[in-house]
């Protein structure tokens, strides 16, 4: 019997050694995106609406760990939210599903959304269209400060059998361009999840993110001291194979290597930035 636990003790040993060994560093580096009830000019029935396409076209591009907030009274609650204890064993206080900290939050404001009754001649509705213009900004939630707003304006949609799909048909008028906005204000991250080889790393983040081949990353490690985060710029890799949706292998010089390897090793978070190309 002692010789069975003895035995059983040993293999428990080797298996958490092989953990040990190799360090997993597949954190999910996408920051966290909250989207708060947008504010109307006017009492429109749609503005839920509005928001709700917002989260879906955040949510589609799979660049961040989306969190709906719209029942939460804007920055102020989303403080308050991350003081109370749904948050005390959250390893990243500063997703609703359990309760995930929203890092930035973004808000708007509806400027304008006429929806307006088409009707055939003796009077009855055939259908309705719609526009829509609004305005958008990004909010820091640690430190309140925000973006500056930035106006999205639809193109009046067709005809259509409900005010709802109107107003959908008119947000999707501004589909890329909101896109493109998300692109600007959020550029792409994730993390080192594996040394390959000397010349070989392998980062978290693949087709489904947007990256190619020859994009850069700048890469930084982030370490936790007195219990704040501090950011140390390491330099800048370049992704030589797209492994698929989810992963990029990417090259790495000798010297960058030096300098990725001991912070790896020692499980310290390395986060690598979409460098943004110029235009």
């Amino acid at each position: 019997m002692i010789k069975a636990v003895k035995t059983v003790c040993i293999s428990v040993m080797i298996a958490m050694g092989g953990l040990w060994a190799y360090p997993q560093q597949s954190v999910d580096a996408r920051p966290v995106v909250g989207v708060a009830e947008f504010s109307c000019q006017e009492n429109s029935p749609y503005t839920g609406l509005v928001t709700e396409k917002v989260v879906e076209m955040l949510t589609n591009t799979r660049r961040f760990r989306v969190v709906d907030r719209t029942s939460i009274d804007k920055i102020h609650s989303e403080l308050e939210l991350q003081k109370s204890e749904a948050f005390l064993d959250s390893k990243n206080r500063v997703e609703q599903d359990v309760a995930v900290a929203a890092e930035k939050m973004i808000t708007g404001h509806i400027v304008k959304i006429p929806v307006y009754r088409m009707k055939n001649p003796n009077g009855s509705v055939r259908g309705f269209k719609a526009s829509i213009g609004f305005e958008m900004k990004v909010v820091d939630v640690a430190t309140g400060l925000s973006s500056e707003a930035t106006s999205f304006q639809g193109k009046a949609s067709q005809e259509c059998m409900s005010p709802e799909a109107a107003v959908t048909m008119a947000m999707q008028s501004i589909q890329d361009e909101i896109g493109d906005w998300f692109r600007t204000n959020f550029p792409i991250t994730c993390s080192v999840s594996r040394i390959i080889d000397n010349k070989t790393i392998l980062v978290n983040a693949g087709s489904e993110q947007g990256l190619k081949p020859g994009n850069t990353l700048k890469v930084e490690a982030v370490e936790m001291i007195d219990g704040q985060p501090y950011h140390k710029a390491l330099g800048e890799i370049k992704i030589k194979n797209v492994a698929g949706p989810n992963f990029s292998e990417c090259e790495v010089s000798k010297k960058m290597m030096a300098q990725i390897k001991p912070y790896f090793d020692n499980a310290v978070k390395i986060i690598c930035e979409l460098k943004q190309s110029k235009k």
